[in-house]
């Protein structure tokens, strides 16, 4: 298999389009990613951990959740993030799922996948990404290829032993940072009492990490004997602020997020929440001139012009937002989402070939984006090459578990492009998935 299932644990969960279409699947917001990374760094630096090469995603989800299924990723439930009530907690729960990393919990549960690199394996990893996002019996084996479920419960549920460990390294690692220990013993208290409920009344995250009375009185003793010697981030309130209310303006009715404006803690995440509110309504006036307000006020933040180019592509004005999103690639060059946005504008101006650019562009940083796929599919086919047209729509397919799909457009593909081609290749990575995949499904 090649380099398309290298990603697939976490790819699988990408399936959502934009957060405001509230699909299912992952949140991929440039500015919400951003803000999480700065509240991680300091914890992952903390841990030994790169904060450049392990990742913060939100998966669309109301429940309460964190987890990791490998070394590079952490996901943490919407849910989770809107129930949280300070920068320190968020930071208690990166703390946590970087200390499964850093001793190696997940190593041993992914061993045979990673090492197999077959489709058995990637099975085995989406049965984990289906039980840890939440998903039922029905759709876990759908996505598993017949993985059982009594798999995914040993994957995904970490002992009380590694529970305990995890605690005692993710509470070294938040006196480290300069992170009040006490909000782990807050995140905590939130499931107290969860394990007394039958397991279908349970929250998700008290499955996969199992919480007794034994676990909270060691936290809250580590926590209590704790000297936090360095002062706590500075800048940690600014990112919780910035992530949650961009999350719960995107996630709840506009009117609730407008009689809230004023809780906002600065005036740029009030004007930002504004803008989407009224944007949402929708209120295309209201929302630019919020929007526009705040550009003024944060003229180098690349955020801010992207926001303003989603606003502007989804109000069918493309010239405008093709001007907004370039602003914003300029200011935030390797930022693959952004630069997947300016692409779709381009798209959306009637502009395929250099749509087709950026879009390459985005789909070489980071491969998990399925609208990337869409787009690009899009590009390939009005610029004349129908052939890479069929091989990302195969892709995406595959990424998304749709196998019967991905086999039709991947051997369509194989018709369209020259025998030992890369396209070429590709497509029979595809088809070899593919095949594999519905064959266990029989």
């Amino acid at each position: 298999m090649s380099y398309i299932w290298r990603f697939a644990v976490a790819a699988t969960l990408v399936v959502a389009l934009a957060l405001p279409a509230q699909a299912r699947g992952l949140i991929r917001d440039p500015d919400i990613e951003h803000a999480l990374a700065e509240l991680a760094r300091p914890v992952l630096n903390a841990a030994g951990l790169s904060p450049t090469q392990v990742r913060i995603l939100v998966i669309d989800d109301p429940g309460l959740n964190a987890f990791i299924v490998d070394n590079r990723h952490i996901f943490i439930h919407s849910g989770m993030l809107m129930k949280l009530d300070s920068p320190a907690q968020v930071q208690a729960v990166i703390a946590h799922e970087a200390a499964h990393i850093q001793n190696g919990h997940i190593a041993s549960r992914l061993q045979s996948a990673q090492a197999a690199n077959t489709i058995s394996g990637l099975g085995i990893a989406l049965a984990m990404a289906a039980a840890a996002s939440g998903a039922g019996g029905q759709a876990a084996s759908g996505l598993a290829l017949g993985v059982a479920g009594s798999a995914n419960r040993v994957f995904m549920s970490h002992t009380r032993a590694e529970e305990s460990s995890a605690d005692a390294s993710g509470l070294r690692y938040m006196v480290r940072a300069g992170i009040d220990p006490k909000a782990f013993i807050e995140v905590l208290d939130i499931f107290r009492g969860q394990e007394l409920l039958s397991e279908s009344r349970q929250d998700p995250y008290a499955r996969t990490h199992p919480l007794s009375r034994d676990r909270l009185r060691a936290v809250t003793a580590q926590a209590g004997a704790a000297q936090v010697a360095s002062p706590p981030p500075q800048d940690a309130a600014y990112w919780f602020a910035r992530a949650t209310g961009k999350l719960s303006a995107f996630s709840r009715a506009p009117a609730w997020t407008l009689r809230r404006l004023n809780e906002s803690p600065t005036e740029d995440i009030r004007l930002m929440r504004t803008a989407i509110a009224h944007h949402r309504q929708p209120d295309t006036r209201r929302a630019m001139a919020a929007i526009d307000k705040l550009a003024a006020m944060r003229p180098t933040d690349p955020f801010v012009h992207e926001l303003r180019g989603q606003i502007l592509l989804e109000s069918r004005q493309a010239g405008a937002a093709v001007a907004a999103y370039k602003r914003a690639t300029d200011l935030a060059p390797g930022n693959a989402l952004i630069m997947g946005g300016y692409g779709r504008a381009l798209l959306a101006a009637d502009n395929p070939r250099a749509a087709r650019d950026a879009l390459e562009r985005a789909r070489a940083r980071d491969f998990r984006d399925p609208r990337v796929l869409r787009d690009l599919a899009v590009a390939y086919a009005k610029t004349g090459d129908p052939g890479l047209a069929s091989v990302v729509t195969a892709e995406r397919y595959a990424l998304a578990g749709r196998f019967d799909d991905a086999l039709v457009h991947a051997r369509r593909a194989e018709g369209l492009v020259p025998r030992g081609s890369r396209a070429g290749l590709r497509a029979q990575d595809v088809i070899s998935a593919a095949e594999a995949a519905l064959r266990q499904r029989r």
